[in-house]
């Protein structure tokens, strides 16, 4: 029985290995993580999830497809928010020069070829879009990690590991899959290495606790696609642009610095404890038919 717990994860993390292996190989290459290479490597996870289940005859079923309860969105949309939005206005009001509204407005606006009124074409026609449909698109690549992590990897995990196991180690193994590129590429903001591995472990594992108790509550993989492509729509795409890289202002903000990893422990404490303990309990039938 053990073995045959073993197999679907074993065949799992050696596809994700061998596919994006291949890619990263191109990434460390150059120096550099192109725009395609990275939408590649976004579905990997997906791809190695897919495969496995194909392989093993396991019913795409299990990965989590059902509509989850409206309030799980709702939430999964606004934590981002919640967690990242005091970090930078701390950093705004203590580091003096790191708002930068004039070159947010500038390459917020700059895609619509608008430029006349910056502030108000920004305020009218980006920002709503940013909030919307951005969010939407995004959620296209962040589906492709999340069929690996939370569709695949973490209901299995849970059944060996227990919750608290799962999310440790498919956080953990979340971190490190993106060591190549932090690393290797330009990926990183420039900050010292360790210091940026670390910051980004600390908030990726504590992630996994959110994604985790999402994907466990609501029992569907969308609440945790809906989060991902909010956090990165909303720290990439919102917040980073109007930060300014001036003084320690880096080593605060971006997933790279402490403020994210603190501001989403604390985070992942609270949702989690105000669950019930034996909530945590999700099924997946990974047996060959």
């Amino acid at each position: 029985m053990r073995v045959s717990q073993q197999r679907p994860l074993s065949i799992f993390l050696f596809l994700l290995a061998v596919f994006s292996g291949c890619t990263y190989v191109l990434d460390v290459h150059s120096h550099h993580l192109s725009e395609t290479l990275a939408q590649f490597i976004v579905w990997c996870p997906g791809f190695a999830a897919l495969c496995t289940c194909l392989l093993l005859r396991i019913p795409l079923g299990t990965l989590g497809w059902s509509w989850p309860a409206r309030r799980f969105l709702k939430l999964a949309y606004v934590l981002p928010l919640l967690y990242a939005t005091p970090v930078y206005l701390l950093t705004w009001l203590v580091i003096r020069g790191s708002f930068s509204l004039k070159s947010f407005e500038a390459g917020m606006i700059a895609p619509y070829g608008l430029g006349r009124w910056p502030a108000l074409e920004t305020l009218v026609v980006a920002l709503p879009l940013l909030f919307t449909v951005s969010v939407i698109f995004e959620a296209g690549w962040a589906l492709g990690e999340e069929l690996g992590w939370r569709g695949f990897l973490f209901p299995r995990l849970q059944q060996r590991f227990g919750f608290h196991g799962a999310c440790l180690i498919s956080g953990l193994i979340w971190a490190v899959w993106h060591v190549p590129e932090i690393v290797w590429t330009d990926f990183n903001p420039g900050t010292n290495i360790v210091f940026a591995l670390a910051c980004f472990t600390v908030m990726v594992v504590a992630l996994a606790y959110i994604m985790g108790y999402l994907r466990v509550r609501s029992g569907s993989l969308w609440p945790c696609v809906l989060l991902h492509a909010a956090h990165n729509n909303f720290i990439q795409g919102l917040l980073d642009p109007l930060t300014a890289p001036v003084g320690w202002a880096k080593y605060i903000t971006t997933e790279f610095g402490a403020g994210l990893a603190v501001t989403m422990v604390v985070t992942a404490t609270i949702v989690v404890s105000t669950s019930h303990r034996e909530s945590f309990s999700v099924t997946s039938n990974d047996e060959p038919r």
